[in-house]
């Protein structure tokens, strides 16, 4: 089956960010075009796609005449960014909490006790990819794509300095119990409290993170 250049950009975005991730590509650090486009035996086209848009996340700079590079980021950058997505993910939560069906909410009551699983069970970057899901399931429902792409943008360089330093950050208990009281809020429907506690624990995280950065 033919793969489409977007498919081929997604692949190279999804190479990029694991490397970050696992500490392959680290603040700094200069991303070669033709390199990567030889690890991943592609042409350089989708590679300059997925730097592109990852230029957009704030997770790679370009120097003109020089390059692209993994991004730096300041403790008030870091700050920054968590106050963003609080904002912007607290703001959307509220819009949707009236929205969200029986079936959504049990899906999201089930989902704090298996984050407190994988965080015991140091499967990092699962419980980020379950703790995305159900970030989404609460702003899908604000039906504003808006809002869901700017979410979804800011959710990676959130996702990549979570990533570095949740073990340092709450316990797998705490981990449940923030999310539960999430769900509380919706189960009562105060939409107010909800978009309150969304900001306070994304500004939280990134306060604790930015102490942590050297």
């Amino acid at each position: 089956m033919a793969i489409n250049k977007s498919t081929f950009k997604d692949y190279a975005m999804s190479h990029i960010f694991d490397g970050m991730m696992d500490g392959k590509y680290k603040p700094g650090d200069q991303l070669n075009e033709s390199v990567l486009a030889d690890e991943l035996e592609i042409s350089r086209a989708p590679i300059r796609e997925a730097l592109r848009e990852l230029i957009g996340s704030g997770l790679v700079e370009y120097r003109p005449r020089v390059g692209h590079f993994v991004t730096v980021l300041s403790k008030q950058e870091v700050i920054d960014t968590y106050i963003a997505r609080g904002v912007v993910e607290g703001f959307a939560a509220a819009q949707a909490v009236d929205r969200l069906t029986k079936e959504e909410i049990s899906e999201l009551e089930a989902m704090p006790s298996e984050m407190e699983k994988l965080s015991r069970q140091g499967k990092l970057k699962e419980l980020i990819e379950l703790g995305n899901e159900f970030h989404e399931i609460l702003f899908k429902q604000c039906l504003n794509k808006q809002i869901i792409t700017f979410t979804q943008q800011l959710s990676l360089k959130s996702d990549l300095l979570f990533y570095e330093y949740i073990g340092t950050l709450y316990t797998p208990k705490e981990i449940k119990d923030r999310h539960m009281k999430i769900i509380d809020c919706i189960k009562t429907g105060d939409s107010n409290r909800l978009e309150k506690l969304i900001r306070k624990h994304y500004v939280e995280s990134g306060e604790k993170i930015a102490v942590l950065i050297n």
